[in-house]
Parts: structure tokens; C-alpha cells; sequence
């Protein structure tokens, strides 16, 4: 018989608890603890690259601007519902 239990912890691993809500129509969608991470560092990068853009005057300059659009681009590939409903 093919042993298989060491996959349950990975499967548990995922279990939704985090809740996140859209900041502009409210919608709200559960999330695992990654993408809650994720969810959040988006907004954190989007944040520092405005202040760094103004600061330099030239908008784009940011480096951070890529790594939102990094966490974007993961969320459009592993939780594509999550991204509709929270980031589109």
C-alpha cells in the first residue's frame, strides 16, 4: 500500500482563516495565512513607492513598484478569485 499521510500537513497548511475586504465596494473573501501576507505587503510596496516616488519626483522610479507587481502577478496565478475580488 502507497503511504500518502505525509501530504495531510501540507493540505491542512492551507486552510483559509485570514479575511480580507476590498478597500473600494467592501467585498471580503477568506484568505490562508501567505496570501493574507501577501494581500498586505501589496499595499505596503504600493505605499512606500508613492512616498519614494515623490520624493524623487520621477513616478515609476520606485523599486518597490515591481515587487507590488510581483505579489500581484501571484495572486493572479494561485488564487485568481482572490485577485477579482480584491485587486481588480
Amino acid at each position: 500500500m502507497l503511504d500518502l499521510s505525509y501530504m495531510i500537513q501540507d493540505m491542512t497548511n492551507t486552510e483559509r482563516t485570514e479575511e480580507r475586504r476590498n478597500r473600494f465596494n467592501g467585498e471580503s473573501i477568506m484568505l490562508t495565512p501567505e496570501e493574507a501576507k501577501r494581500h498586505d505587503q501589496i499595499f505596503i510596496d504600493e505605499l512606500q513607492a508613492t512616498i519614494d516616488d515623490q520624493e524623487s519626483g520621477i513616478t515609476g522610479h520606485s523599486k518597490h513598484w515591481q515587487k507590488m507587481r510581483d505579489n500581484l502577478d501571484w495572486f493572479m496565478k494561485n488564487n485568481a478569485k482572490a485577485y477579482m475580488v480584491l485587486l481588480d
